[in-house]
């Protein structure tokens, strides 16, 4: 005998229907798994709708109804990257829906409209971007104005490859390995030629953006929050990027060594004397990298001024805390800083917290320090990964730390990735 199904209410079904669209869609842009079910949660009680929550980084379980008669959806879902436009506007649709300016369908089909629209910048822009932020990101390595000029080659290279990796599917699961290969074959071809000498900084530039930091810190506080499926699944996604930089590196460099002797033939390298970087590019480069990650994560145009004051204050916090209490506590307390002040931001402008919260982090997360412990694994010095490996857990211990105390501080209860988001909360 069938079983028979519970009859569907109609507004109960609009409003679950809505709830899902938005799940994909804050999936999809970069929402931690602790968050996301939380949101989906407040949105399903204030539209009357009884629901459970699961989600991962590849899935998303949602339950509707009583637990006699739950209705149960598998949204196959893959890790998005953070989109601030589109997270921005989708706050704003969801903020119409609760205050019933608008239906729950009528939220479905902008939800859908949103994720239609073209890219909010264009593809020179995007490049440029690219490019910005690896010369930016050389500058704080205090190298010479030769190997900044490269850096920012370099990052022209990995935005080409970013850009075919989106357009060619069958690219996009090999791209930290490409193009970590191609930028460090250029890199140490140069530096073989010339002597610059310094391959291994510019190439670390021009991968800055591919470094898989945030996406280790989100997966710190997700183990922090007690998601631990979520956050496990993120961490090892984490690793295994820092694993593919790091052979692509690897090879990288051994070719552009054979290429750069094949062309002196035992000649002398190129001789190029550039002084070092002046002081004064150090804060240009903390304005300019900040606002070359509000460009690459397509924020609206009226949230790069708040981007960027969030990704300098977030750096002069870390480096001079740093400077005085140690690399640890410096990064603590610039996560406090992003986390405290996006929170209250958010909650004046009736926004996401995200919006200044992910580009502020960027500028924090340890992704050079652990390309450099895989780096030193793959040398075969073994003992200096693992202290590196090391250091970068306990770095991102304190950037998840800070943002949880940031949470305290800003007087939102639960303890969460990017709190604030409906500036209410």
């Amino acid at each position: 005998m069938p079983v028979s199904q519970p009859p569907i209410d109609t507004a109960q079904h609009l409003s679950s229907h809505f709830i899902l669209h938005l799940a994909r869609a804050l999936h999809a842009h970069g929402y931690p798994a602790h968050r996301l079910e939380s949101v989906l949660g407040d949105v399903s009680a204030k539209l009357g709708v009884e629901a459970q929550f699961f989600t991962t980084p590849t899935s998303i379980f949602a339950g509707f109804g009583a637990q006699d008669a739950q209705r149960t959806h598998l949204l196959r879902v893959e890790p998005g990257e953070p989109n601030l436009g589109h997270l921005s506007r989708l706050d704003a649709i969801m903020s119409d829906v609760l205050d019933s300016s608008i239906t729950a369908s009528e939220g479905s089909v902008r939800i859908a409209a949103l994720l239609s629209e073209p890219p909010r910048w264009s593809r020179w822009q995007t490049l440029l971007a690219f490019v910005m932020s690896s010369a930016a990101v050389s500058c704080f390595f205090g190298v010479t104005v030769f190997e900044a000029t490269v850096a920012a080659l370099l990052g022209l290279v990995a935005g080409l490859c970013a850009l075919a990796a989106n357009r060619t599917a069958s690219l996009a699961p090999v791209l930290e390995p490409f193009t970590a290969g191609t930028v460090a074959t250029l890199a140490f071809f140069i530096a073989g030629i010339t002597t610059s000498g310094n391959a291994y900084q510019t190439s670390l530039a021009g991968l800055i953006v591919l470094m898989p930091g945030l996406t280790f810190t989100i997966g710190l506080t997700e183990l922090s929050t007690r998601h631990l499926a979520s956050g496990t699944a993120r961490l090892s996604g984490a690793l295994v990027t820092f694993l593919g930089l790091g052979f692509g590196l690897a090879l990288g460099a051994k070719v552009g060594a054979v290429l750069s002797a094949a062309v002196l033939h035992g000649d002398a390298a190129f001789l190029i004397t550039t002084p070092r970087v002046p002081w004064w590019t150090e804060p240009i480069a903390a304005l300019l990298a900040p606002f070359c990650f509000a460009v690459l994560l397509r924020a609206e145009r009226r949230d790069v001024g708040w981007i960027v004051l969030s990704g300098a204050l977030a750096y002069v916090t870390a480096r001079y805390a740093g400077r005085e209490l140690g690399e640890q506590l410096g990064a603590f307390l610039g996560a406090l800083v992003v986390g405290a002040g996006s929170n209250l931001l958010a909650r004046w402008q009736r926004t996401t917290a995200m919006v200044t919260q992910v580009p502020g982090l960027l500028i924090l997360v340890p992704g050079s320090i652990g390309f450099r412990s895989v780096t030193s694994m793959l040398g075969n010095e073994t003992v200096l990964g693992i202290e590196t490996a090391f250091r970068v857990a306990i770095v991102g211990i304190s950037l998840a730390a800070g943002l949880l105390a940031g949470n305290v501080i800003t007087g939102i209860a639960r303890p969460e990735f990017a709190e604030g988001d409906r500036g209410t909360n």
